[in-house]
């Protein structure tokens, strides 16, 4: 499988450049640190790299437990448990200063927020991928106006159109292996971490739009002002994320 010799990029801040903080005001009452942790794939490890810095959210690992939103033990910090495509929106909208959300969620939503750390798990990619018999061996092939599902239909959008062909995306939700399948599209866009899916499904990649990993996000105006301590936090899990790519 060949690249077509660009990657989506997503219209995010950048981590804004160091600077020595100014002193909180003292009319700021400092509040406990909100952090939105998402439902799904990434919350084990998630978990696990907010214990290495000394914040204890496993609770939401029990399988009786039923809350959505839990205190560290040490009542430094709270968690909400949220639908990973939801993290990027308590973030931007002030209820969570810190996040964790997957590259693919922040390309397809854009959110305004600020992109820190690639906390290196939760590898995948996003491909095109169309049956193994398919006469469309490069997205290039795709007749115009041809018909491709996806969940994704931001960033499948984008990369149609940044290769100039028409093409109508069909958004699906649940199983989109089943469009080409059932005749409804000629190819699919979606997430593809082993290619197990895809090839049970006989279907084959033949381009990758880009590649994705967990992503610690904050809430920019809260970063800026190092609210709740938001500086402290972010560099014990850059440190935390270094130490765990090295062994």
């Amino acid at each position: 499988m060949q690249t077509l010799g660009f990657m989506l990029q997503p219209n995010l801040r950048s981590s804004p450049t160091p600077y020595t903080p100014y002193p909180t005001p003292q009319f700021i009452i400092p509040s406990m640190l909100t952090i939105a942790l998402p439902k799904g794939a990434l919350l084990n490890e998630s978990i696990q790299i907010f214990q290495k810095i000394g914040l204890d959210f496993s609770a939401f690992l029990d399988s009786k437990n039923r809350q959505l939103q839990i205190t560290d033990p040490t009542n430094q910090a709270k968690a909400l448990l949220v639908r990973a495509t939801d993290v990027p929106v308590y973030v931007e909208y002030g209820q969570a200063q810190l996040g964790i959300a997957g590259y693919d969620v922040l390309l397809e939503k854009s959110p305004d927020v600020a992109n820190l750390i690639d906390l290196k798990f939760g590898y995948c990619r996003m491909s095109v991928a169309v049956p193994a018999d398919s006469p469309y061996q490069s997205p290039l092939d795709i007749p115009h106006h041809g018909k491709v599902a996806s969940k994704f239909v931001n960033c499948a959008k984008d990369y149609f159109r940044r290769l100039d062909i028409p093409v109508e995306i069909i958004p699906l939700y649940g199983s989109v292996e089943l469009g080409p399948i059932t005749g409804m599209s000629e190819a699919i866009v979606d997430l593809v971490s082993t290619g197990r899916t895809l090839r049970e499904n006989g279907l084959v990649e033949i381009d990758e739009l880009f590649a994705s990993s967990a992503r610690l996000i904050a809430h920019p105006l809260s970063y800026r002002l190092n609210r709740d301590q938001i500086f402290y936090w972010v560099e014990k899990l850059r440190e935390a994320t270094t130490s765990m790519a090295k062994v």
